[in-house]
């Protein structure tokens, strides 16, 4: 039996000196992991402590016939994605405004007329966007400015792929309708989100 399996026996019968020389031997690759997930130093100390706290109420359920440094890693991953999930919910807030769409970014020129146009259609596309549903709004910023996948959509939605799909299609077209009774034409209001 080697020095891991002993410190992980007496750390499953609650020593938590054996759990200390547990974190010391993987404080590095957990760390590690979490950083090149996180991009960001301090959350990722924090979520190398999430996971350790995290292994050590569960180490219950550790399978010793499986490695230890994949599980405790495994552990790790699943807590980043959870905190990279719940920043982009935030970042994501459908009732805020939205910055600009990328492609109006792009068009940025100099002088009163062309800023003012495109704050005119800046201020189109948050009116379009209001007139959606919430579950609408959503997948269309989440497909149109932050172009995610429809898997990724559906996963942070928590629904299907066809779903997503389909409320795409439903808000494209509901986005079309507002815009020719606001006497747009279609053209411009799908060049706006597009």
């Amino acid at each position: 039996m080697n020095e891991e399996q002993v410190w992980l026996d007496q750390a499953r019968r609650g020593d938590k000196t054996a759990f200390g020389k547990i974190i010391e031997a993987y404080q590095r690759p957990v760390y590690n992991l979490a950083y090149r997930m996180l991009r960001n130093s301090g959350e990722a100390e924090e979520a190398a402590q999430e996971a350790f706290i995290r292994a050590y109420t569960r180490l219950d359920s550790y399978n010793p016939n499986h490695k230890f440094s994949t599980w405790l890693l495994s552990i790790t991953s699943n807590y980043c994605i959870d905190l990279i999930r719940k920043r982009r919910a935030i970042l994501l807030s459908i009732d805020e405004p939205l910055p600009p769409h990328p492609s109006l970014m792009s068009e940025r020129s100099s002088g009163p007329e062309p800023q003012m146009v495109q704050s005119e259609q800046e201020e189109l596309v948050q009116t379009l966007l209001a007139e959606l549903a919430p579950e609408y709004r959503q997948a269309v910023v989440l497909r149109y400015w932050y172009e995610l996948s429809y898997d990724e959509i559906a996963e942070m939605m928590d629904t299907t792929v066809s779903a997503i799909k389909s409320r795409l299609f439903r808000a494209r077209k509901q986005l079309a309708e507002v815009g020719i009774a606001a006497g747009l034409h279609p053209e411009a209001e799908s060049a706006a989100i597009s």
